[in-house]
């Protein structure tokens, strides 16, 4: 049990204890949490870094920010609400397990140290101070609130409840009973920049417009001399049926059924659907082009020297690692994959020079923050409509680089590749076409991919009209999208081969198919070139 005489209030000064917190309970305590991601790493030990006080209606919280370190690697910071429960409290009782850091004695009060989330007074406090655009002055910095436009007047109190869900960070919801109104998402990992999901969604709502997203509603934010770290952020809530990827998976189901009776069937409502989300694609990106914002984290850029060595490095990377992932798992993978893996390994050149034609070809269009992890499963389906959800970024991205601008065809690019995915996990995987020749279902699944994709694409593209400052022509557009398609895929294969071998053939598949969209650019553009190998996909019919 820790103990202090030190009272609660003036905890702060008291660095015995938070000495003994850091190195008697964190350890265990952050080891059970969902949020913490060092598991897996050798822990060399945890800090108390910085001590934040929240005054509450009966008190005061406290958000500590903690480190963590490694024997290898970067150390890590993460945010810990931390509040005091006396044991004869009644609130006590509303505390789940999980919630309980340690026993405490504090200035002669017995009690219990809880994660703060569940708090009821804490929660009031956040939602406040940020409905009050209010900055707390710290030992260190101040914490700064930020009320958003999306806020309605006179929602300032409300009450509350902690999302029984575990993930990477936590989400506590505001309004009343079955009519709660508002999300509030506290970031438990921190980072030395403002978190690029709160910058989009604040740039959608105030400057771009766009009204498919959960409207961003406040922000608070650690704000130091050096650095300003987000805390968390408010958005409205926003009722929905399922994710995209479920749907999708809904609407497949007549597909399936049809495919071992040699049937396609597709419902006019699919195609429907996947207009709106193309549509809603193409609006989402309108409203990122803002060419008059005051705010240079969201001007329009050109194709820079320095984004194509940062993307053709980071490709060349990323190729040679699954080439050596491929050769080290072939024999684990089922013939069709290897005949495609054999096709993709043979394209190497054709591949290189692809790249290399990247870092050198005359390039007119535009680059613009985009989603950065585009996919069915972060759209969310309404009854008659799509909200755009999470827009953190690729999760295995620094987030300097979560904040590259791109074309927003790397956006299209996954969410092609994931109705790719939708189409080829359901029929490889169904008790329905189980014993049909593989080769077969890769024809009828590509057949359903390819109307799919070309309906979204028109409807995204048809959005912005041509010209536009964007996209430089059908030629730019065709190229530029290759580049994504094949970074996507390359990127998926990593992930099939170490955790899903069966899966192996979708993205080798989705490389294959852009393969030869470079060969027939290449042909077309400059005859045959005896020095490049053909693309051989002889090695694709069984033996």
């Amino acid at each position: 049990m820790l103990q202090t005489q030190t009272s609660w209030p003036q905890l702060t000064s008291d660095a015995a204890f938070w000495q003994s917190l850091a190195t008697a309970v964190l350890p265990p305590y952050a080891n059970t949490c969902r949020w913490f991601a060092g598991k897996a790493r050798a822990q060399t030990g945890f800090s108390v870094e910085a001590i934040n006080q929240l005054p509450t209606a009966d008190g005061l919280a406290y958000l500590l920010i903690i480190g963590a370190q490694y024997a290898e690697g970067e150390s890590e910071r993460y945010l810990l609400p931390l509040a005091f429960v006396a044991a004869d409290s009644l609130a006590l009782a509303e505390v789940p397990e999980k919630g309980r850091i340690a026993p405490a004695q504090i200035g002669g009060v017995s009690g219990v140290l809880v994660d703060a989330i569940y708090d009821h007074d804490f929660r009031s406090a956040l939602f406040e101070n940020i409905a009050q655009n209010q900055v707390i002055e710290q030992t260190e910095g101040q914490l700064a609130c930020f009320r958003g436009r999306g806020l309605a007047e006179g929602d300032e109190q409300m009450p509350s409840r902690v999302l029984p869900v575990d993930s990477s960070n936590s989400a506590m919801v505001f309004g009343a009973p079955m009519q709660e109104t508002y999300f509030l998402k506290l970031y438990r990992k921190l980072f030395e920049q403002t978190n690029p999901e709160v910058e989009m969604v604040a740039f959608l709502t105030e400057e771009g417009g766009f009204e498919h997203i959960p409207a961003f509603c406040g922000s608070v934010v650690w704000q130091q001399t050096q650095a300003v770290i987000t805390l968390g952020m408010v958005q409205r809530m926003v009722p929905n049926d399922q994710d995209s990827w479920n749907q999708t998976g809904d609407y497949l189901n007549d597909f399936l059924y049809a495919v071992p009776n040699r049937m396609f069937a597709i419902s006019e409502d699919v195609f429907d659907k996947v207009e709106l989300l193309g549509k809603r694609t193409g609006q989402m990106h309108l409203g990122l082009y803002q060419p008059k914002s005051q705010d240079s984290a969201f001007a329009p850029e050109p194709f820079t020297d320095d984004y194509r060595a940062f993307l053709t490095q980071r490709f060349a990377d990323l190729l040679e690692r699954r080439y050596a992932l491929l050769v080290d798992n072939y024999a684990k993978l089922d013939p069709q994959a290897q005949r495609l893996a054999w096709v993709f390994m043979e394209a190497k050149e054709m591949i290189d020079a692809f790249v290399d034609e990247f870092r050198t070809r005359p390039i007119h269009s535009l680059r613009i923050r985009i989603h950065g992890d585009y996919h069915l499963g972060q759209v969310l389906a309404t009854a008659n409509d799509f909200v755009i959800i999470d827009f953190e970024g690729e999760p295995e991205s620094t987030i300097a680089d979560r904040k590259i601008k791109h074309s927003p065809l790397k956006d299209v690019a996954g969410m092609i590749r994931s109705y790719h995915y939708a189409v080829s996990a359901k029929l490889f995987n169904a008790a329905e076409t189980e014993g049909i020749d593989p080769d077969h279902l890769q024809r009828v699944s590509d057949r359903w991919f390819y109307l799919i994709r070309d309906t979204y694409l028109d409807a995204y593209l048809n959005e912005f009209g041509s010209p536009h400052p964007l996209f430089n022509g059908n030629n730019e557009i065709n190229f530029l999208l290759l580049v994504y398609l094949l970074e996507k895929a390359v990127y998926e294969l990593g992930y099939e081969i170490s955790y899903r071998p069966a899966w192996v053939k979708i993205p080798l598949k989705g490389i294959i198919d852009v393969i030869r969209e470079i060969e027939k650019i290449r042909i077309s553009d400059w005859g045959h070139d005896g020095g490049l190998p053909m693309l051989q996909t002889g090695l694709l019919t069984p033996k």
